[in-house]
């Protein structure tokens, strides 16, 4: 009995050539060949494929420009064979119990996005990551075009990172799926992931699904770790700078057993040189000192379809900035000289445990347990804040198949527990959240022209009550090497104000929230839709490969915790009362002009506005225009396996506003609106083997300082003083050098 698909899609193509590939999908399973019904069989980068029949086999049309065949299932490692002419195929697909997802492509790239996946997600490799110094996991997004970072103050050098013109609190940024940076780790959190731990991230842009919980507003970020089985014996990456920084980063990773392997990663960095090139009296870099180690054990039992990661890490990091010679045990609480200390303290504990049915390899389950001790005491100034957060993550998922791989499900149970204790100036803040959700998740793929997911999940909260989460993603193919997408979804979450903006403290300004009886502060949850359009077209110029992609995004706020600048003396917190939104369009452009050379240049702009107290206005630093450019090229490899790498980075940011009136910001000496800012990065690395490599880099070569980043620096304790003014970069050109050593 011949599939339906298999007609609808052979059909069409059977006008234009008769030949065909033909062949049969199978299995072994206790040394038997077992046929595989309902395997998914296309043409890479194309979208021509069919599903095998109940007996396995299959018919296919072939085109002489088909070179390569995709062969998956669920529950099965997934396969690409070459295939040079019309003939009869037999394969046999293997199966796994590994639940990470994979990603066959002709050519490994840096980066890439999906012809054929029903959501808009960037993949982000390793090798990307090693385009930049990219230190943590805050500095791994200066060569995407789909992410803006900047400082979020002139003093703590911690880098904010915005998607969709929303800073990072509206973006679920997990860890292996598990929700990781939130919370008490808001601020900081980014820079308490090294990035030589991060194996690849993904970017979703827009809704991201219902299985990872209800707060994603603007889109997911997700870091995968590395995994002991996969990863170097012995990796060591050591880095220096010329502002003073040193890191140093090994991993240890051994096999213990046929089923266990464990690693341990140890990072370390620390910055105890003082600078001030600007000669405000105020450091332009923190002193600091982090301290990261991770055990990480992996189980995998393929035989009966048992795979599980354990995860134990310990982070002590500490900051110290403020004027030049602060001295912590003279100078605190007075107005001698002004001081900051950021000294954070964090446990995580966190296990992935999944199954595969051997007999049944599309039914799998998957646990995910995660606990966390966030403890931060700080000072900025005559300012105290110090908050500490337990939390508690369980989230069980279940996935399988109707009738054939075409017609996947989703489905899951989810909990969460925080708990906060916060001490804001001299008053103190404390409460509990919980939270129980179910949700499920449909998709659908005729392996042609449509994908879709649709996904709804549902969610009582002691604070935000019981609530709906919907979320739906669409994947339409209207011609070849093209991909269209829409979204839409809904997200909400509970604001944590203080944490969320530490800049705050760093200023004279009085802290006031204009509560109405809410749950969290007096304010009540933040919920907003989003919704978004999406055109990828590959091309194929001067027998080289490309693809454009335009995206066009909307965040819809029906309340959101305005957190408004607009007044000098006062910051105010208050819910909406009026309308909030942020519309991002972007413009990609990627092409491979000759072997081992890529360019990417990207376009963006924000259209984003907030009604505060005084009217609705355009919000502050945030750029109408941003312009990106990333290039980079790589000499063919010798006989021992050694080359060169160069990679450039150019950023343009166009005029942002400033808060205030603009009567106050001339008696500070600043204009409405800030100056552009263009900025160049660019490394070299020499590749000497397999196990040996060098780089050479800089930042802000064209040496692009903000004049004055620092208001009133000359008065700190005055009325006037403000270190959020920061639209660009404070320190100047930066060089370093680092080495990476590994044993395979």
């Amino acid at each position: 009995m011949k599939n339906y698909i298999f007609i609808a899609f052979l059909f069409p193509l059977s006008v234009f050539s008769q030949e065909k590939v033909t062949g049969k999908i199978t299995d072994n399973i206790n040394n038997k060949e077992v046929s595989l019904a309902g395997a998914n069989v296309y043409w890479l980068n194309t979208q021509v494929g069919t599903v095998t029949d109940f007996d396995g086999n299959f018919e296919i049309a072939y085109k002489p420009e088909y070179k390569k065949m995709v062969i998956s299932f669920v529950g099965y490692k997934t396969d690409t064979i070459s295939v040079n002419s019309p003939k009869r195929i037999t394969h046999s697909l293997t199966s796994t119990a590994n639940l990470d997802e994979v990603t066959v492509t002709a050519r490994q790239k840096a980066t890439s996005r999906s012809f054929i996946q029903a959501t808009n997600v960037l993949n982000v490799s390793s090798e990307e990551l090693l385009k930049a110094a990219c230190c943590n996991l805050a500095e791994s997004f200066e060569t995407n075009p789909s992410i803006d970072v900047n400082f979020s103050d002139a003093i703590s050098g911690t880098r904010q990172i915005k998607m969709l013109g929303l800073t990072s609190p509206y973006i679920l940024i997990t860890t292996e799926n598990v929700p990781s940076i939130r919370g008490a780790s808001q601020a900081y959190g980014l820079s308490f992931i090294p990035g030589t731990w991060v194996e690849s991230i993904q970017i979703t842009k827009g809704a991201g699904s219902v299985t990872n919980g209800f707060e994603s507003i603007a889109g997911q970020i997700n870091a995968e770790l590395q995994k002991p089985t996969l990863d170097d014996k012995l990796f060591v990456n050591a880095y220096g700078a010329g502002n003073g920084r040193f890191e140093l980063n090994t991993h240890l990773n051994t096999k213990v057993t046929d089923r266990w392997s464990t690693g341990l990663y140890i990072h370390g960095n620390m910055r105890d040189t003082e600078f001030d090139k600007n000669d405000d009296s105020f450091l332009d870099a923190p002193l600091m000192q982090q301290v990261n180690v991770m055990n990480r054990w992996q189980y995998t039992d393929t035989e009966n379809g048992y795979v599980g990661f354990f995860n134990v890490r310990f982070l002590n990091d500490e900051k110290q900035t403020g004027q030049i010679g602060f001295d912590e045990k003279k100078d605190r609480g007075t107005t001698n000289a002004w001081g900051s200390e950021i000294n954070t303290q964090r446990f995580d504990l966190s296990g992935k445990f999944g199954f595969v049915n051997p007999d049944i390899p599309w039914r799998t389950g998957g646990l995910q347990l995660a606990y966390s001790h966030h403890n931060q005491e700080s000072f900025f100034g005559l300012n105290d804040y110090n908050i500490e957060h337990n939390s508690l993550y369980a989230n069980f998922l279940y996935n399988s198949i109707i009738s054939d791989s075409r017609h996947k499900i989703k489905t899951g149970v989810s909990a969460t527990y925080d708990g906060y204790e916060e001490l804001v100036l001299t008053e103190n803040f404390s409460r509990i959240e919980n939270s129980v959700g179910a949700f499920f998740e449909y998709n659908f793929d005729n392996l042609g022209d449509l994908n879709f997911t649709a996904g709804i999940r549902g969610d009582i909260h002691n604070r935000l009550g019981a609530f709906i989460t919907p979320r739906f993603h669409l994947r339409y193919t209207p011609w070849e090497k093209s991909a269209f997408r829409i979204s839409a979804g809904r997200g909400k979450r509970s604001a944590n104000i203080f944490t969320e903006n530490q800049q705050l403290f760093a200023t004279s300004r009085d802290l006031k929230i204009l509560g109405n009886g809410g749950e969290i502060y007096g304010l009540n949850p933040e919920i907003a839709w989003n919704y978004g359009a999406s055109y990828m077209q590959g091309f194929n110029l001067f027998g080289r490969r490309g693809d454009v992609t335009f995206d066009f995004y909307r965040t819809d706020f029906k309340n959101q915790i305005v957190v408004d600048w607009e007044n000098p003396s006062e910051i105010n917190f208050y819910n909406l009362d009026g309308e909030s939104f942020s519309n991002n369009y972007q413009l990609e452009f990627n092409y491979n002009p000759f072997t081992h050379f890529d360019v990417r240049l990207a376009y963006k702009y924000y259209d984003v506005e907030t009604t505060y107290l005084s009217g609705k206005k355009q919000n502050p630093l945030t750029p109408n225009h941003r312009f990106f450019a990333n290039a980079s090229f790589q000499t063919h490899q010798t006989q021992k396996g050694g080359n060169w790498k160069f990679d450039a980075t150019f950023n343009y940011l166009g005029e942002q506003r400033f808060s205030g009136s603009e009567n106050y910001l001339n008696t500070i000496g600043l204009s409405e609106f800030s100056p552009s800012v263009s900025t160049l990065n660019a490394q070299i690395t020499k590749v000497f083997s397999s196990n040996f490599e060098i780089y050479v880099g800089g930042e802000n070569i064209t040496n692009v300082k903000q004049p004055n980043p620092i208001v009133g620096s000359d008065t700190p304790f005055g009325t006037t003083f403000d270190t959020t003014y920061v639209y660009g970069p404070i320190f100047g050109s930066s060089y370093y050098a680092g080495l990476r050593y590994r044993i395979n």
